[in-house]
């Protein structure tokens, strides 16, 4: 059997910047053991997978350790390839996923995606947070019922870029991923982030679009503003724009293609 597989880099606009996340089209779903070997094989934060539904695509994806319930830049590197690659016209997107549906449009040279927000709420801070990532958070706060993401707010956006987490400290965590965030100032936006996801196989993903659904309404609030400027302080970094309405957030980023071509199986 041979499948298309394309990657591109999300929320940049420059080549080696971003998140980078690989798409395979699909007709038909295949067996998840598959898929996941293919997530697996692949070795990047994100493989999705598109199978064609009515007024739109099922999309799933995978990192190379697990399926997981929302991931934004691979979602916005899907929609890229959608347009550049494969031929879609339209100027929206609907995608059918484990979260519900998602809508990416073409807003000018920027791709907008409508993900639900998550507002975070203020959980108790134990010392194994301080254990893991180094420094004292100023607090930790979390959605209920959802251990995917936790949030850790700091004091500055330099102690986030400074942090060298323990990562086995981080993956003991009953959290799957672990916001950190600050304030941007420094860094020409309103806050910065990175996160942490050792539990799923990934050490730091370099940008993180679920995890501004639950980072845009905390600045949001905070800041008392619901248009964000915001970015991912990993070593490759990205930008991304985001804005809060009502129960929804929307984020506006780039994608550059880096890659075409054809997996066996």
């Amino acid at each position: 059997m041979q499948l298309p597989i394309y990657q591109a880099d999300a929320f940049t606009s420059s080549l080696f910047g971003g998140n980078p996340a690989a798409l395979i089209p699909l007709q038909q779903w295949l067996a998840d053991d598959l898929l996941q070997s293919i997530a697996a094989e692949n070795n990047l934060a994100e493989t999705a997978f598109t199978v064609p539904a009515v007024d739109g695509f099922e999309l799933r994806w995978f990192t190379p350790t697990a399926e997981v319930p929302l991931c934004g830049h691979a979602t916005l590197a899907s929609a890229h390839l959608l347009w550049t690659e494969l031929g879609y016209q339209s100027e929206l997107l609907r995608f059918f996923t484990k979260s519900g549906e998602l809508r990416v449009r073409r807003t000018g040279e920027l791709i907008q995606m409508d993900f639900p927000a998550q507002a975070p709420a203020e959980i108790p801070l134990g010392p194994e947070y301080r254990a893991a990532l180094g420094v004292e958070p100023l607090r930790a706060l979390a959605c209920a019922g959802n251990r995917d993401m936790m949030l850790l707010e700091f004091s500055d956006a330099a102690q986030v870029a400074a942090l060298q987490p323990d990562m086995r400290a981080v993956a003991a965590l009953p959290y799957r991923g672990v916001i950190c965030t600050a304030a941007g100032d420094g860094f020409d936006c309103d806050f910065v982030s990175r996160f942490f996801a050792p539990a799923i196989g990934i050490d730091e993903d370099p940008v993180t679009g679920s995890a501004h659904t639950l980072l845009t309404p905390f600045w949001a609030e905070k800041l008392d503003k619901p248009d964000l400027s915001a970015r991912q302080i990993s070593p490759r970094g990205g930008e991304l724009e985001c804005e809060l309405v009502g129960e929804r957030v929307l984020m506006r980023g780039r994608a550059v293609t880096y890659l075409r071509g054809q997996i066996s199986l």
